[in-house]
């Protein structure tokens, strides 16, 4: 099977234990995910995160229904933890969350480390649909973290009740 590394990197001012508490609560990832995927937990909350954790999620790719499991593998607070997939669509995906403190902020990295079943097939869909699939839910994802986390407590729109609700802060 042959793997593939997406990696992203992004910077919000905000430090690293506050971000790291949003991506700590699995809930939030549906504030990440494009409704084109129509992302939904399946797991009763609230989710104790934490090595061992499982979490089921369902999805849509196109018309096609899927289930997907996760194990967080490493819980490092505040810098890093890693996910696996146990379930789903792919032949291998670990997905590394890393979180470095610089300057008055924090540097958002994210390196998932992927692979398709099916070999010269799955190698097919990789090149024709799945890379691109792939970049857009990050781009996505990049905005949507820009929405809610990089917002200072003075602006008075949706993002700052976002990231309110997130951060657990008051306006």
């Amino acid at each position: 099977m042959r793997s593939y590394l997406l990696k992203r990197e992004q910077f919000v001012q905000q430090p690293a234990d506050k971000v790291f508490a949003f991506f700590a609560n699995a809930a939030n990832l549906e504030l990440l995910t494009p409704a084109w995927l129509h992302f939904r937990i399946q797991t009763s909350g609230p989710i104790n995160m934490g090595v061992g954790a499982r979490i089921s999620y369902q999805i849509r790719w196109q018309i096609v229904p899927i289930t997907w499991v996760s194990e967080i593998t490493e819980w490092d607070p505040p810098r890093r933890f890693a996910d696996v997939q146990l379930q789903g669509p792919y032949a291998l995906w670990r997905h590394t969350h890393s979180y470095v403190p610089e300057g008055d902020g924090t540097r958002i990295i994210d390196k998932v480390r992927y692979g398709l079943p099916l070999g010269p097939i799955g190698r097919l869909a990789h090149t024709l649909k799945v890379r691109g699939d792939l970049q857009a839910i990050f781009d996505y994802r990049a905005k949507r973290i820009r929405q809610i986390l990089d917002v200072t407590r003075n602006e008075a729109d949706a993002s700052a009740g976002a990231y309110c609700r997130a951060l657990e802060c008051t306006r």
